[in-house]
């Protein structure tokens, strides 16, 4: 569904509005364009096309037309449902709901005989139904079926202005300038140090992951236990698409005096591409005073002095030789 806007010598649209669905009616209210869809909604556009809101409808909209009270200046829409309901809205705010006895299938508003405010309806079954408005009748918004929720009108409790806080503000009025420009600078560094921590993770393969075409290796370590026996396992694996890696070694670097492994250096066999390969050990922590270390995970290639990955693991205190 498309709407286009033309001017009234133009052989061209000056402005097409695009609607997500088939449109049923099309009113006019002061600037507004009321665009009733066949999705039970309302859109709101202006005449350029933009999009200012969209109310939704208990039931399909089968007609539309203008509510329009000269004597007090209001202009509403009128929208006939499928469900016998007879919905006027100005703007997105609901003023009143008529319910019919049948479903409406047409709508007139106007001057009937004496009376300036009529409203004449024909319903589905054949039916004719004649209403006349008050000249007293005033619509109220407030049913709060749509709009903004109630909870926005309460007033919070804002605690008053303090000295501090005054003089925070005339502080950040005038230099404000240089505090931005700090402000900048700071970050900038940050930024800087950042990259240079990750350029020279990348150097010296601290990090978990490989950046080589060649190795695309993935690592990373569990451990589990409460001690003084630990079980840590190594998940490695070969990222590549096709090709596996051959020829790895994996090498522990740890303190002596705190912890005892089994086997410090060992062979990884044959990484087939995309499965994750779990390498067991077990890590015995022999300090009796509740000291914690860091052990460094070496992934390495046969030939090659610089690693491939590395991790470091930080291990938890042993709980059974604190509790002794």
């Amino acid at each position: 569904g498309i709407m286009s806007l033309f001017h009234r010598d133009s052989k061209h649209p000056k402005y097409c509005i695009e609607l997500s669905a088939q449109p049923v009616g099309l009113v006019r209210v002061h600037k507004v364009l009321v665009v009733g869809s066949t999705q039970e909604s309302l859109h709101g556009f202006t005449h350029k096309g933009k999009k200012l809101w969209t109310v939704q409808m208990p039931a399909a909209i089968l007609t539309m037309n203008l509510l329009e009270q000269r004597s007090r200046g209001l202009q509403a829409v009128m929208a006939a449902l499928a469900n016998g309901e007879v919905r006027i809205y100005r703007d997105k705010a609901l003023l009143n709901v008529i319910h019919a006895p049948d479903a409406v299938t047409s709508l007139c508003f106007g001057r009937y005989g004496r009376e300036d405010n009529t409203l004449i309806m024909t319903t589905r079954g054949g039916g004719l139904i004649i209403k006349i408005l008050k000249r007293t009748a005033v619509f109220v918004e407030g049913t709060g079926e749509v709009g903004p929720p109630l909870a926005q009108t309460t007033k919070l409790s804002v605690p008053r202005k303090t000295r501090l806080y005054v003089d925070q503000t005339l502080r950040e009025r005038e230099a404000g300038t240089a505090m931005h420009r700090t402000f900048q600078t700071d970050l900038y560094l940050l930024r800087l140090r950042a990259a240079r921590a990750y350029v020279q993770a990348l150097e010296s393969s601290l990090s978990p992951m490989s950046t080589t075409a060649r190795e695309p290796l993935k690592l990373h370590a569990v451990v589990q236990g409460l001690g003084p026996t630990f079980k840590l396992t190594l998940h490695l694996q070969n990222t590549s698409t096709a090709r596996p890696v051959l020829g790895l070694h994996v090498c522990f670097l740890y303190n002596k005096a705190l912890y005892a492994l089994p086997q410090a250096f060992f062979k990884v066999p044959l990484l087939v591409p995309g499965l994750s390969y779990p390498l067991e050990t077990f890590v015995e922590s022999l300090s009796s005073k509740g000291i914690s270390d860091m052990i460094k995970v070496l992934v390495l290639r046969e030939g090659q002095s610089a690693p491939l990955l590395s991790a470091h693991i930080n291990m938890p205190v042993s709980e059974g030789l604190a509790a002794a």
